[in-house]
């Protein structure tokens, strides 16, 4: 059984804009900002972090300081303003000097590519304190996730959190020290660029170019988990590379096809025991005391590399090949 994630979510930012998350009911303490009304929009709050609080200088923000000019600069060029004032949210602000790094100000920031979705994958929905952020991946209003760690101290991806439970109106922003980039390969992309930087999975990559029109149905799926043999695994059935293509087109495709949960994103922290049907139609069972899988011949298959993200999925390097039943 899985907890997966859908990522398709292109229609998420008309229902974010239209719609307005309901409040949340009375407590004992008005621990939520949407219930205090003499506070800011998240867009006015930042709007007051545009000026460093230590040297009271406004030209900190050209300088990189732990300003926040260029974030809320960036709200207004894309447009989504309004929604960061009208939605309960939790904001993941980067700090001009996260922007000053990539050589970007707020006189600039509406020149980079894809703002719109850069913006959107620093956002949770509701109002998540630091108190309340656990390990593992959280969905943004993008649709793709963020992987909070805590261990080191509170990251956000690869981003240390260098200011907590700033409170507005209708949420509560943090702040980071790095901009956060949303994956932009597709689960192919993401695959070739893994075998150039590893040199491994070439043989799962060979398999895949061998059957007709697999890589465009793989690039087309939306919210994908692969479970991916690296060489070895190929090896131990006598296929490298070289040879993978020689096999049964039909067959090969049936195989690998069961290496494929078409039923949305499953991060390691969302494994949960039982069976799961794959893309081919055939069963496997997750076994989460491994992490494995065992497919339909009873033979296992251990989990050695999690949640490798792309733009419509995810992948999970396997140390066995897994076989549909009767192969």
């Amino acid at each position: 059984m899985l907890t997966k994630m859908n990522y398709t979510w292109k229609g998420l930012l008309v229902i974010l804009i239209s719609f307005a998350f309901a409040s949340c009911t009375d407590t004992e303490e008005s621990s939520s900002p949407m219930l205090e009304s003499n506070l800011k929009s998240i867009p006015e709050v930042l709007k007051t972090m545009e000026k460093n609080s230590d040297s009271g200088d406004l030209n900190a923000r050209k300088n990189g300081g732990n300003t926040y000019a260029t974030f809320n600069a960036a709200l207004g060029k894309s447009g989504l303003a309004s929604v960061f004032a009208k939605n309960e949210l939790t904001v993941f602000a980067p700090n001009d000097a996260a922007f000053a790094e990539l050589g970007l100000n707020p006189g600039n920031i509406g020149d980079l590519e894809g703002l719109t979705d850069i913006l959107l994958y620093h956002v949770v929905a509701g109002s998540v304190y630091s108190s309340e952020l656990v390990e593992g991946f959280v969905p943004t209003i993008n649709g793709i996730a963020v992987k909070i760690s805590l261990a080191d101290g509170p990251m956000v991806n690869d981003s240390n959190i260098i200011l907590t439970d700033k409170m507005a109106r209708n949420g509560v922003i943090h702040g980071i020290d790095a901009v956060l980039f949303p994956p932009m390969e597709n689960v192919m992309e993401l695959l070739d660029n893994t075998v150039s930087t590893t040199g491994d999975f070439t043989t799962l990559q060979a398999a895949i170019d061998a059957v007709p029109d697999l890589r465009e149905t793989l690039i087309g799926l939306d919210g994908i988990t692969i479970f991916a043999p690296n060489d070895e695994a190929f090896n131990k059935v006598g296929l490298n590379a070289g040879t993978v293509g020689f096999f049964d087109t039909d067959r090969l495709a049936n195989i690998l096809q069961y290496h494929v949960f078409g039923g949305g994103v499953v991060f390691s922290s969302d494994l949960m025991d039982g069976d799961i049907t794959m893309l081919q139609g055939g069963t496997l069972t997750v076994d989460t005391s491994g992490p494995s899988l065992i497919d339909e011949n009873n033979r296992d298959s251990d989990i050695i590399l999690t949640d490798l993200q792309a733009s419509n999925g995810i992948i999970h390097g396997i140390s066995d090949v897994i076989l549909p039943l009767n192969y």
